[in-house]
Parts: C-alpha cells; structure tokens; sequence
C-alpha cells in the first residue's frame, strides 16, 4: 500500500554567520532554498539568521528542528576559527565531533602535505551524521536528525541541495496563479481581496504592488494545494475585483 502524500511538511532555515547581520554579505540562500524546496512539496515556514555565537545557535536549532520536519543551515563549516555550525549541531545532539575519514581523505588528495590544522577543521562531523555531496568543490556538508548543514557559498549551498533533495519526504506542492491589476492602488483592492481571502482561509492571498513608467498596480499571488480549487478563485477573484468597479484585471502567467 502506497503512503499517502500529507498536505504540508515544513522546513526551517537557519543562516548563520555575523557577515550577514552586519551587511558584509547579501544573503540569496534563503531565496534559492525556499525555491527548491517548494518544487518538491516542502515549505519554508520560518527563518532566522544568527550570529557566530555557539549557544545562540544551539538555541535556534534546537527550537527550530523541534517545530519543523526539516530544518537547512548554512555557513559555519569553513577552515577558520569562527566557522562553529558543526560544533553547535554536536551540541544540540550531544554527541562528539570526529573528524571523517572519507572528509580527510577528500583533503589530503586536494592539500598533501599542505593539510594544515585550519583545513582539517572541515572534517569534523557529529558523530552519527551522514555526508551531503558536494558538487562544486571543498568537502562536504552533513545531516544529522532532520537537520541539513550546508556550506554559506550560494553556489556550493545550490549544489549540495541536490543531494539534499532526494532524502526528503514531500507534501503536496503549492502552486500559484497570479492576477494583474492595473491602474488601482492597494487601497482599492484591499476589500475585494481580503473578501476573498477570509472565504477561502486555506489559500494563501497577496498583494505585490508595481510601479513603471506605463503605469502602477498590483500583482495579486493565489497560491494552493488543490490546482483546480485554485482556477476557481482565481475567477471568483476577478468577479470580486469588477464588482469593486475595478475592470483592469487579469490573470496572467
């Protein structure tokens, strides 16, 4: 008998690491997470970014891994002192770090006698994790529980993702159809929309305004689970929308 498929499983990202709070570093793993997972029937439904602190982000993972079926890290797991992701996932397990033979075998064949203790620090894992595949280069990241602790990279990160996404178990994907207002503010289309959205509690209702030298308006995202449901809002929305005195209104793709 086949399992049957939930409505949602949700992931958490963790980002870690003071270049990001301080706005060093412009953070894009976020977006491409969420994209990736998305396709797949798993939503990101929360997301906190941390700095190089071990007990802050034990405290983070440890709430996050307990609220959501997944939780994705990035950054920490680098060659210098302040790279401490896999000594706080340790911790939030309680088990010890070692570093991996298949890790330093990586190492020794890229480095030789050049593997210094910096670049060893990258070995280590918690005990009992399993390795995530890096495509791109340097070694590669780790899961543990329904953790996954990936490098801060973007496009390392995007590479171990497809390792990642096998060994999930998804829900039902969200799709989404998008309606083009034009020429109406959000202060006209705010009734018939939350109209709309308070009749149908299960979907997901939003309002992304646009401004070009043709004009303004709105980009008005339905998303769901169920795709023929989902048409059918869509029309019950543009009906909503001309009974307001708005006409300019349209899906589009």
């Amino acid at each position: 008998m086949s399992q049957a498929i939930p409505d949602r499983v949700t992931a958490a990202v963790l980002i870690i690491g003071d270049e990001i709070l301080s706005g060093r570093t412009q953070d894009t793993n976020l977006r491409d997470i969420a994209r990736y997972l998305g396709v797949l029937g798993v939503d990101v439904a929360e997301a906190r970014t941390v700095p190089d602190v071990l007990e802050e982000i034990v405290e983070a993972l440890n709430a996050l891994r307990a609220r959501h079926d997944y939780v994705v890290t990035t950054g920490g797991i680098g060659p210098t002192h302040d790279d401490i992701t896999a000594d706080a996932v340790a911790a939030a397990f309680g088990v010890e770090l070692i570093e991996h033979p298949e890790i330093i075998a990586m190492l020794e064949a890229r480095f030789g006698d050049q593997l210094n203790a910096a670049r060893r620090r990258m070995a280590r894992v918690p005990v009992g994790a399993d390795l995530v595949k890096n495509p791109v280069q340097g070694p590669p990241g780790f899961t543990i529980g329904n953790v996954f602790t990936l490098a801060g990279v973007p496009q390392i990160m995007r590479g171990m993702l497809e390792d990642v996404g096998p060994r999930l178990r998804g829900g039902r994907p969200t799709v989404s159809r998008t309606v083009r207002v034009e020429g109406a503010g959000e202060g006209q289309i705010a009734a018939p929309l939350e109209g709309v959205a308070k009749a149908h509690p299960d979907m997901s209702l939003g309002s992304y305004p646009f401004f070009t030298p043709e004009g303004y308006g709105s980009n008005l995202v339905v998303r769901a689970r169920d795709p023929e449901a989902l048409a059918g809002v869509v029309q019950e929305l543009i009906a909503a929308l001309a009974a307001a005195g708005i006409a300019q209104a349209r899906e589009v793709e």
